[in-house]
């Protein structure tokens, strides 16, 4: 068990850092794909249309064609919620009270293993990709305009997921950590970006650049507070994630409609 806690542990540690970095991967066309493999896409036979890249070779031989993104695996795996990946016929009652509770589970090893390998790969595949990229201010502006407004899909993801519809979720993913930790990093995340190109927005209306980043911080906050509560204890009802989402949506479609507005301007400036 203590293994399995080690591993668990570094996933915790992983999975945030990524999502800091995952507006500008997922909004950046070249480096898209990655976001697909490593943290978005489906499992082909969930989803063709939405399904990795990659099929995923295990250190016993077998393949595991397009079997969902390599953050899902992982922790499907680690905390045992996906029967396919777990070790077949064990009882794992790690604390011996007679019942097998959530994350007492023994992870199938060879698709554990093969599934951290493939990440670290994509990981590395990512950054000497990154590293070869020379960001622009269109990258930047198209980042801001394609992430911002996903509030309804992650907080979409947050309502079906254990942190409010508990035991009875069929989620097998973001079970370790709630969604809405994952938006503030993401949102974090694209205010960096946003900080890249205020200068050249002030340079047109300094007023509005100004109003963007309150409201970039202002979205994030809204978050952070839900997120507080959840962490204090209160369990958000599925209407009630709905109705929040339905907020933050409002707000982040907001955001992108300045953002759009302002970046049509200094395209037409620039001509």
């Amino acid at each position: 068990m203590a293994l399995i806690e080690q591993g668990r542990s570094a996933w915790i540690a992983a999975s945030p850092s990524y999502e800091k970095i995952e507006g500008i991967v997922a909004g950046t066309p070249v480096l898209a794909q990655f976001d697909v493999d490593l943290d978005a896409g489906s499992a082909g036979s969930d989803d063709p249309a939405s399904a990795v890249s990659f099929d995923l070779t295990l250190p016993d031989g077998r393949v595991l064609p397009k079997p969902g993104n390599l953050f899902g695996v992982t922790e499907s795996t680690l905390w045992g919620t996906f029967d396919a990946f777990t070790a077949p016929g064990v009882q794992a009652d790690w604390d011996n009270d007679g019942t097998v509770a959530f994350g007492e589970a023994l992870p199938d090893a060879n698709v554990l293993k093969g599934s951290v390998d493939q990440l670290g790969a994509t990981a590395n595949s990512m950054l000497t990709t990154a590293q070869g990229w020379t960001p622009s201010e269109s990258d930047a502006f198209t980042a801001l305009v394609v992430m911002v407004p996903t509030m309804s899909e992650y907080f979409g993801s947050w309502r079906d997921s254990r942190f409010v519809t508990g035991e009875a979720s069929e989620q097998r993913d973001f079970v370790a950590i709630s969604r809405l930790a994952d938006i503030q990093d993401i949102l974090g995340g694209l205010e960096l970006v946003y900080a890249q190109v205020r200068p050249r927005i002030e340079t047109v209306d300094s007023a509005q650049a100004a109003k963007i980043a309150d409201d970039m911080a202002s979205l994030k906050a809204f978050v952070a507070d839900v997120y507080a509560q959840e962490r204090a204890g209160k369990r958000f009802s599925a209407e009630q994630a709905d109705t929040l989402g339905a907020e933050a949506q409002n707000r982040a479609t907001a955001i992108t409609g300045a953002i759009s507005q302002i970046a049509g301007l200094l395209r037409r400036l620039a001509s």
